[in-house]
């Protein structure tokens, strides 16, 4: 997500947190190869045209010229405009009479259905009580692949065969009413392209049962099109807000940063992977912070509070403590952090020259070498990873040969660990509360 512009930007920035003093020449410099960086990560160009503007406003005004550090303070301004650019979070409306009716539209492919199932479960982590409804009759892999979904959340599908959609939400919106849910999520039926059928349905449903969110899902990878995507379907239906799918697939991510300034409808959520747990609440401070290179420690947080078990973690932290920490506690962190995400995505959470350096590994290397490691330690006896310091080179071998590594990787590995187990101390030492969380 963002990998070419965050690229581009923190060349660009490292460039002026160079320079002691900037002049109206360096501002102007620095925001042509910012505009230029705007424009090849697909972001619209009116857009582009009035962020630049602002921030040049802003930038050679006395806010920078009285700075200690002007080239921060032009970051800062960036900073700043690019989150109005992003606009206000706006939070799912789930007030009013229950069950709340949330219908999510889209062309075909967009990844509707598969985003309707990772509402359904972010929502029942919410303490919802939630019920999904396949109102795509035309499309059987839809309504499958719904069921299917469903039946991983354990959450009931209703759909009913020979019934128009507006028939059919309507019914699904009443037994869902005498069951005592919360919140009944329709996954409409989409096209290739926009037409008028297509809106009369949808106009349709929202006659039969007035929604309390209508959603558009937007593919993130067709670009500037989303832009058009999401106007014609504004025409036609009330949106309230936007789910961006496949930011993961779009290095550039411009249609996110466009979106909310060109339609006016604000992004609520933003899908980051194939898995139920890959969406994200749209949050533009943090988004504009990774997309700036500075991370997102907040986020990354948030990831490790959900994927491990907070027992598990209290007694790591205990062992922490008393300086206990070893391979097998390694290996836990390794299997947990895996519930967090691809690493991709975590490392452009990493902020500063953290983020930066692991940024310059491919995740595809980082990948093979937990692999590898987890091989490793679990080629080990449990005394070996309690005391490491028992491994002679009989039993490295005996190790390397057991995990299909060589000698030199085991040997690798034991360094990695005692950097790991120092750095442990480090934090533990300074008190460091949210590192801690992060680790384990």
């Amino acid at each position: 997500m963002f990998e070419t512009l965050t690229g581009r930007l923190t060349q660009i920035f490292d460039q002026l947190r160079r320079r002691g003093k900037l002049s109206e020449a360096d501002v102007d410099a620095a925001m042509r190869e910012v505009r230029l960086a705007l424009l090849e990560a697909d972001v619209h160009y009116s857009v582009v045209k009035a962020f630049i503007a602002r921030v040049r406003e802003r930038a050679v005004g006395a806010e920078v010229s009285k700075a200690l550090n002007p080239g921060q303070q032009v970051i800062k301004i960036v900073h700043e405009e690019l989150i109005a650019t992003l606009g206000e979070p706006a939070p799912l409306n789930l007030s009013g009479p229950k069950p709340r009716l949330l219908m999510l539209v889209g062309l075909q492919g967009s990844g509707k259905t598969t985003a309707a199932g990772k509402l359904a479960r972010h929502l029942r982590q919410r303490g919802e009580r939630v019920y999904l409804v396949a109102a795509d009759p035309y499309r059987p892999a839809a309504v499958e692949q719904l069921r299917t979904l469903g039946a991983q959340l354990d959450l009931p599908v209703y759909f009913e065969s020979g019934l128009q959609p507006p028939e059919l939400t309507a019914r699904a919106f009443d037994k869902a009413a005498k069951g005592g849910y919360t919140v009944v999520i329709v996954d409409t039926a989409g096209r290739s392209q926009l037409d008028e059928a297509l809106m009369n349905e949808l106009q349709a449903i929202v006659r039969r049962v007035p929604p309390s969110e209508v959603l558009l899902v937007v593919d993130a990878m067709i670009g500037q099109e989303a832009l058009h995507v999401a106007e014609g379907f504004r025409q036609a239906v009330p949106l309230t807000g936007l789910m961006m799918t496949k930011m993961d697939g779009d290095a550039r991510g411009g249609a996110a940063i466009s979106i909310r300034a060109v339609t006016g409808v604000p992004i609520k959520f933003l899908g980051t992977g194939e898995k139920l747990d890959a969406l994200e609440v749209y949050n533009p401070e943090r988004l504009a912070s990774r997309i700036l290179g500075m991370g997102d420690v907040l986020g990354l947080i948030e990831k490790a509070e959900a994927a491990f078990d907070e027992q598990q973690a209290r007694k790591q932290a205990e062992r922490l403590s008393k300086g206990e920490f070893t391979l097998a506690d390694w290996l836990e962190m390794m299997q947990s952090s895996k519930k967090m995400g691809p690493l991709s995505q975590m490392v452009e959470m990493l902020p500063g020259e953290l983020g930066r350096a692991a940024r310059n590994i491919d995740p595809r290397e980082m990948e093979r070498s937990v692999r590898h490691a987890e091989a490793i330690i679990r080629s080990m006896t449990p005394a070996e990873r309690r005391n490491p310091d028992i491994l002679n080179a009989s039993r490295r071998r005996r190790i390397a040969a057991g995990s299909g590594t060589q000698v030199q990787d085991v040997n690798r590995l034991i360094k990695q660990f005692r950097e790991v187990q120092r750095l442990m101390k480090t934090v533990q030492k300074t008190g460091g509360r949210n590192l801690t969380r992060l680790f384990g």
